[in-house]
């Protein structure tokens, strides 16, 4: 790949984190689900993404494309916060990567294998779901739930400041999101709203044969929105209908802002839960890109196995 198209591609092609806008495209239904307290739960995950990387024409690169498969372990303990119901969560993923591209007429490969960031969560409830022990819980109906939510992503994933595509960001990321749950029966509406922040990547594409220099790049917000409707056939056996809209996140390098960064997107999927035990469940999914304006317009299909029991810590 020429130094041009290099130069072209860097002011780009990082957004939403490592890769173009994967971030933003959480579908993820009953994430404000009440539990009760000392419920602790171990999820195995592989979340398979294939597809496009859409440039709109900012930059010089056709036929690009990726193929990422990324397993995790995540972690989640429900505790009482002054008295309303609340979880901790903390996620580490894997990300093994294949990435194609053509700029003027030559075909440049990529393959990343490492760790992705670190990503760590805490939501409590603010209205219809107190803190409970196992046996009022038992006695308790869900009806209107709103909660609010902090995700931090830490910079601990695979970073290499001399090359262009990385599994790692090396910056920090949080979004502040407040959602809502409404049970009608067996159904059950979700809907989020929320703001991805972002810190600056101080080394980004530097120290190399192109650009020797240290290389600044920031990012505005990325406005997110989501909304789920699910349905209850029985307790842990349950389908959802997913969609979601995220829009900002221009970059820019050095300080010179590049407009046609802006990423104006939306998913839609579904999600399935199966119980295969008391303390076992399997939930799989599937997503595609409804409108992708710019960034990665991925296929997504996901298979989780979760472990869940309810205890007290000695």
């Amino acid at each position: 790949m020429s130094r041009i198209a290099v130069g072209a591609a860097a002011s780009v092609l990082v957004l939403a984190g490592p890769l173009p806008g994967l971030r933003a495209q959480d579908l993820t239904p009953r994430a404000y689900l009440v539990t009760p307290i000392h419920t602790n739960a171990v999820t195995l995950s592989d979340i398979y993404n294939d597809g496009n990387l859409d440039f709109e024409g900012a930059v010089p690169i056709t036929d690009a494309t990726a193929r990422l498969n990324m397993p995790l372990v995540a972690v989640v303990h429900s505790l009482s916060f002054f008295g309303r119901s609340a979880n901790v969560a903390a996620t580490l993923p894997y990300g093994v990567g294949h990435f194609k591209g053509t700029a003027f007429g030559t075909q440049t490969n990529a393959y990343r294998s490492g760790l992705f960031d670190s990503v760590f969560r805490l939501a409590v409830n603010i209205k219809g779901g107190p803190a409970m022990d196992l046996a009022d819980f038992r006695k308790w109906q869900q009806k209107t739930l709103v909660g609010v939510s902090l995700k931090v992503v830490a910079p601990t994933g695979q970073y290499d400041p001399t090359k262009l595509i990385n599994l790692g960001s090396n910056r920090w990321s949080f979004k502040p999101e407040v959602g809502l749950s409404q049970r009608w029966g067996h159904w059950i509406l979700d809907a989020y709203a929320g703001v991805w922040f972002f810190t600056r990547n101080p080394e980004f594409f530097s120290r190399n044969q192109y650009f020797p220099d240290v290389q600044d790049q920031t990012q505005k917000p990325i406005a997110a929105f989501e909304t789920h409707l699910s349905y209850d056939f029985r307790p842990r056996l349950w389908v959802s209908l997913d969609g979601n809209f995220w829009r900002g996140g221009e970059t820019s390098l050095n300080g010179v802002e590049n407009p046609a960064t802006l990423q104006k997107s939306s998913r839609v999927g579904m999600t399935a839960s199966f119980p295969l035990t008391r303390r076992q469940s399997v939930k799989v999914g599937y997503a595609d890109g409804a409108y992708i304006r710019f960034g990665g317009d991925y296929r997504i299909v996901s298979l989780a196995w979760q472990y869940s029991w309810i205890g007290k810590p000695n």
